[in-house]
């Protein structure tokens, strides 16, 4: 018994050996990234073997908000994210309502729903162009926001997980007199917050990342986002590779912090996902 005791303690040591060393040498770039936009351009231009900054300076950052304009950058994103997560409750009630829900077409309507996940989203990029053309919201925030309110995957995703809520304490309610939408925001919101958390960092990294739809529908540099903005830094500055890697650590950084925070309820969430 010791023996087996002793065999896998060794193993689970060798296990967290492996693993922390694949960690660093994943993480290994972010953090040469992250301490190279603290580094002069000629330090980074010299391929000096110092892994840390010689002479630390916040230069970098200062250009990029000055001389990349990532301050309207910034802003752009911040709006098209937060207005992401509206879409998200948008697509929350939509899959509250084919859940919980019996109305005319509804097999029909969600498979319709489904469909739309096996075209690829370049597919249709043309004609929600022309649609937006013609409402004439293209070079605007409404013509980025508006395509990204309502997703299949999103709806398919709470639509599974509230499929599961007791029926009985919906009823409930309803027999207290309860309304549909303070059930919804009272009952079913609170329940699903494993989903929530899941559904809620994935629309954060797409609002956040989002870069090829703003490119296309936005000819005017004020309604660029952070991505769109970093690619645009990278060709008028292809030679300061300090403002590249403080633009990079900037666009990164963030992600992995909010990961870490949310760590906690994303894996809760993906496991009660997987049980279900």
């Amino acid at each position: 018994m010791t023996n087996f005791r002793t065999e896998q303690r060794v193993g689970k040591g060798a296990v967290a050996i492996i693993l922390a060393f694949w960690g660093f040498l994943v993480i290994l770039p972010f953090l040469w990234m992250f301490l190279s936009s603290f580094k002069t351009n000629a330090e980074i231009s010299q391929m000096t073997t110092n892994f840390l900054p010689k002479h630390w300076t916040l230069d970098n950052y200062k250009n990029l908000f000055i001389s990349g304009n990532f301050g309207q950058y910034l802003s752009n994103t911040l709006i098209i994210t937060a207005f992401s997560f509206v879409g998200m409750f948008f697509n929350a009630m939509a899959g509250y309502g084919f859940a919980k829900f019996n109305f005319k077409g509804k097999g029909f309507m969600f498979i319709a729903v489904l469909s739309t996940m096996m075209i690829p989203g370049q597919v249709t990029m043309i004609p929600v162009y022309l649609i937006l053309n013609q409402m004439h919201l293209t070079n605007t925030l409404l013509g980025i926001i508006l395509p990204g309110l309502a997703g299949a995957f999103a709806i398919f995703l709470f639509r599974q997980f509230m499929s599961t809520i007791s029926d009985s304490i919906l009823e409930a309610a309803r027999m207290e007199g309860a309304s549909e939408w303070y059930i919804f925001w009272r009952i079913v919101i609170p329940i699903s917050k494993p989903v929530l958390a899941v559904q809620g960092i994935l629309t954060f990294i797409g609002g956040w990342n989002s870069f090829l739809w703003p490119l296309i529908i936005a000819n005017d540099q004020k309604y660029y986002t952070l991505s769109v903005g970093l690619q645009l830094l990278q060709g008028q500055h292809t030679s300061d590779y300090g403002l590249q890697m403080a633009g990079s650590s900037f666009m990164v950084i963030p992600i992995i912090i909010i990961f870490l925070i949310f760590q906690k309820y994303i894996l809760q969430g993906f496991n009660v996902q997987s049980e279900k």
